[in-house]
């Protein structure tokens, strides 16, 4: 097929010249994009076609902020750059909850908008255009690492190529690229097809690592905190072999489950919001912290004790110190800084003995989830059962989503896809879109009946496209973590107890294959293995609630202890 780079034919067999639009997106493929995820509108139907003439994936979605989550899916389960196409004013700002996910969890994803023609607008007045905004680019401010705006049609290849190129620089995040929509149709030129490099990764500072080792010699009790900047680097051989010299337990943020394999003998099974792992935390005399900003999540709003000494690794050095004051930084790529630091580094030799400590730590971990919900365990054993052949798991902000971000399985990087950046309600199902076209296998996505509706017309999107999604719908008749807040706070419920719809009957009036299921007991496992080995769309409802597991807010130890 002709690239959109040179001179394409038409169905007719003319001959078409070369406009924005197909700058655009000869741009995407020189940035590896393959397929890109959008709904099209008056203002970017030349995008589509330029797409199609160039052999580019359109995935048609139903609201532009699926059209988002999905491309941040994508990223996730990739590391590549995922990209959204979608359309002027209303179509851009539909966007702006998931494009703020993205930013809070890395997620490198380009969100391409077009904007009023540039030839109706008029600087710092408000005419009234279809769908004109006074300033669309700085509605994007705000949950962007930059936004770039194209002046000319023959910029658009090299603006597209410095804004798919930021989105995916260390460390990675959204870009809004914004487009008056009659630079798409106008006459580009012949762009030089010539991609941004990659950035020439900086040497590790000789000093910092000095003082790195100094740290780690002097460690008698040292921790690794490792999280999504060390996930994002692929550094997860490399921190589990720190982990195995210095002896030393690895506990994982939620941005970092999957780093290394579940059977790594320094992996700590369970988060620090549960006793046993936050004893570990509190008996460390060194804290090494990986590709982490030691976030409020994570930390119980810091009420974890801050660590005698902490040593941080992260390419921002402002971002590595923000809530913890660091001892030593090391400014880099978790991978190019733990490349450098374990030249030399002894083995130490209590490590059996650190595994006899895990052991023990599994076991009060376990416990303490059998204790807490039974229906909990059992949702979790199955997961873990089925955890190798599920390509993507991907956790909504609900309860069972909760549960299993924070105890199930993960058995490798960028296998979990959680929306606790932002915590914006109904991102898996939709994001599940994009994780399917990942390539990584069967996308399984754990969702609330509350936050599925956010999205539920997607269903014609996985029909459209076949996709191998199963949809794990836990009803409960509302929005349960927000009615347990209510509960707990002894109020009564107010707008959490839903009318909600028949979802088996909803999904198969998509044409997708649906049943349902009373809790999480064998019958549930049995669907989900079947499920597993489906073709395309599926959906599980289970009719259940959960009790919130304690790594949610309202359930922080530390909080109890008198913690912030």
């Amino acid at each position: 097929m002709a690239s959109s780079a040179t001179e394409a034919t038409g169905a007719a067999g003319e001959d078409r010249s070369e406009t924005g639009a197909d700058a655009l997106v000869a741009a995407l493929q020189d940035l590896g994009v393959q397929t890109v995820f959008g709904l099209p509108g008056v203002h970017n139907l030349a995008v589509w076609e330029a797409a199609d003439a160039a052999g580019l994936q359109v995935v048609g979605v139903r609201h532009e902020q699926t059209a988002v989550y999905a491309a941040d899916g994508y990223a996730r389960a990739t590391g590549r750059l995922g990209v959204a196409v979608v359309t002027t004013g209303p179509g851009a700002a539909n966007t702006l909850g998931a494009t703020g996910e993205a930013m809070a969890s890395g997620a490198p994803v380009l969100v391409v908008a077009t904007d009023i023609p540039s030839t109706l607008r008029r600087p710092g007045v408000y005419r009234g255009v279809l769908h004109e905004t006074r300033d669309q680019a700085a509605m994007f401010a705000p949950v962007t690492k930059a936004t770039v705006v194209s002046a000319a049609a023959g910029d658009l290849y090299a603006d597209t190529v410095r804004a798919g190129s930021v989105a995916l620089r260390p460390a990675t995040g959204p870009v809004y690229l914004g487009v008056p929509t009659d630079l798409l149709s106008a006459p580009a030129g012949r762009p030089e097809r010539a991609p941004a490099p990659p950035d020439p990764q900086p040497p590790v500072d000789g000093d910092q690592l000095a003082r790195a080792r100094e740290l780690l010699a002097g460690a008698r009790r040292p921790l690794v905190w490792a999280g999504g900047g060390a996930l994002r680097s692929g550094a997860g051989d490399l921190v589990g072999e720190l982990a195995e010299r210095l002896a030393a337990p690895v506990v994982t943020t939620f941005a970092g489950r999957g780093l290394l394999p579940p059977d790594h003998p320094c992996l700590v099974p369970g988060p620090p919001h549960v006793p046993a792992v936050g004893r570990l935390w509190d008996e460390a005399d060194l804290v090494v912290s990986l590709g982490s900003d030691l976030d409020g999540t994570n930390t119980q709003n810091w009420a974890m004790p801050r660590p005698p000494a902490l040593l941080a690794v992260n390419v921002d050095p402002a971002d590595a110190a923000k809530n913890y004051p660091a001892d030593v930084v090391v400014t880099g790529d978790v991978a190019a800084v733990l490349t450098a630091l374990l030249d030399g580094l002894p083995q130490r030799e209590d490590l059996p003995a650190l595994r006899e400590t895990l052991d023990a730590t599994a076991r009060e971990v376990r416990a303490l989830v059998r204790a807490d919900e039974p229906q909990a365990e059992a949702l979790l054993d199955t997961l873990d059962r089925v955890s190798d052949r599920t390509g993507v798991l991907l956790a909504d902000m609900c309860i069972a989503g909760y549960w299993a971000a924070a105890f199930a399985r993960v058995p490798g990087p960028r296998r979990l896809a959680y929306a606790l950046g932002w915590g914006t309600l109904g991102y898996a199902f939709p994001a599940a879109i994009g994780a399917a076209l990942a390539g990584r296998g069967r996308a399984v996505a754990l969702v609330g009946d509350g936050g599925f509706l956010f999205a539920c017309g997607e269903l014609a999107t996985l029909v459209q496209e076949q996709l191998p999604v199963t949809t794990v719908l836990v009803d409960d008749g509302g929005y349960g973590m927000l009615r347990f807040d209510q509960v707990h706070s002894g109020v009564p419920t107010r707008g959490v107890d839903l009318a909600t719809p028949d979802f088996v009957a909803l999904a198969r009036s998509f044409g997708v294959p649906a049943r349902a299921v009373d809790g999480f007991g064998e019958e549930f496992a049995a669907a989900l293995s079947e499920s597993l080995d489906a073709a395309g769309p599926d959906v599980l409802v289970v009719r259940a609630a959960l009790t919130p597991p304690p790594s949610t807010s309202p359930r922080w130890y530390r909080r109890r202890q008198g913690g912030s």
